[in-house]
Formats: C-alpha cells, sequence, structure tokens
C-alpha cells in the first residue's frame, strides 16, 4: 500500500475514536439561535466538511494545452505551426 492510503487510514481510525468518545450534548449557537445537539454530530460534520474541501482543492485540474497562450516558446500568443514542407506533404 502507499504511504498516503495509510496515512488516509491512520487519520480515519484516530477520527472515529476522537468523535466516539466525545457524545455529550453541547450548546450549539447559530447567529441569534442556540439549541443543545451532540458533539458527535457536531464534530462528525465537520470532519466531513473538511474532507469534502480537501477533495476539492486537491484534486488535478484537467488542463488543455494549446499552442495559442503566451509562453516561453511562443512569446507573442500567435498559433505556431512546426510541421515542415515535406511533413505536410507526407501527411497529405
Amino acid at each position: 500500500m502507499r504511504i498516503k492510503t495509510i496515512f488516509l487510514i491512520v487519520i480515519t481510525i484516530l477520527l472515529t475514536v476522537i468523535i466516539m468518545q466525545n457524545n455529550q450534548d453541547v450548546k450549539f449557537t447559530v447567529l441569534f439561535s442556540q439549541f443543545y445537539i451532540s458533539n458527535l454530530i457536531i464534530m462528525a460534520l465537520m470532519a466531513i466538511a473538511g474532507f469534502v474541501i480537501g477533495f476539492l482543492i486537491g484534486r488535478p485540474r484537467k488542463v488543455k494545452f494549446d499552442n495559442t497562450h503566451p509562453s516561453l516558446d511562443n512569446p507573442t500568443g500567435k498559433k505556431s505551426d512546426t510541421l515542415s514542407d515535406e511533413d505536410r506533404e507526407y501527411i497529405n
């Protein structure tokens, strides 16, 4: 197994143990309203929100490559054509 998978399993186990140990009711305030809710539910919701936010931030993006953007190889941003006349004849 990869180290990332092992780390994720260990963190999940620790988070589960911590959440299960904190099951007493606490006063929870949202703006002007107050109510009592289990600490277990609050911690579980915050953990899920953290995982979702971490997943959305950490996922790789789909990048489209084209030759129309300026770069070190193409500073003007004009579409570059690197085929020679021989190559064009061979393709046709």
